[in-house]
């Protein structure tokens, strides 16, 4: 997995053929999936994952085969982090570590997210 800036990412959809968004919504035993419309106004719900914290190689074959599937729609991905100016989250860090295992197994190298 390669991380891009958000402004990198919104570039990169503006020069290339459209494609969709895929938004990850990480929580303590899902993971939601919502899929963005082709002019990447609005997403909708798309399937969920389920979360094995003991073992993300499961997590991520799931979401390569996923990645696979949809490889001709969307282009991007999207993975939500809880902000909270005034502290650090404990939902972002989690957020933060499961991108870091994700991105540790190496089996998603040809995915770009923000």
């Amino acid at each position: 997995m390669r991380y891009m800036k958000p402004l990198q990412l919104f570039h990169d959809l503006k020069n290339q053929q459209r494609g969709r968004l895929l938004g990850l919504d990480v929580g303590d035993k899902y993971v939601g999936l919502a899929l963005s419309d082709f002019d990447n106004n609005i997403a909708s719900p798309f399937s969920v994952l389920v979360r094995k914290k003991t073992n993300i190689t499961l997590v991520a074959s799931d979401f390569e085969s996923l990645c696979s599937d949809l490889s001709n729609k969307t282009s991007k991905h999207v993975i939500g982090i809880s902000f909270d100016k005034h502290q650090v989250s404990s939902d972002a860090m989690q957020v933060k570590v499961f991108t870091d295992h994700l991105c540790k197994t190496k089996m998603l190298e040809g995915v770009k997210y923000t």
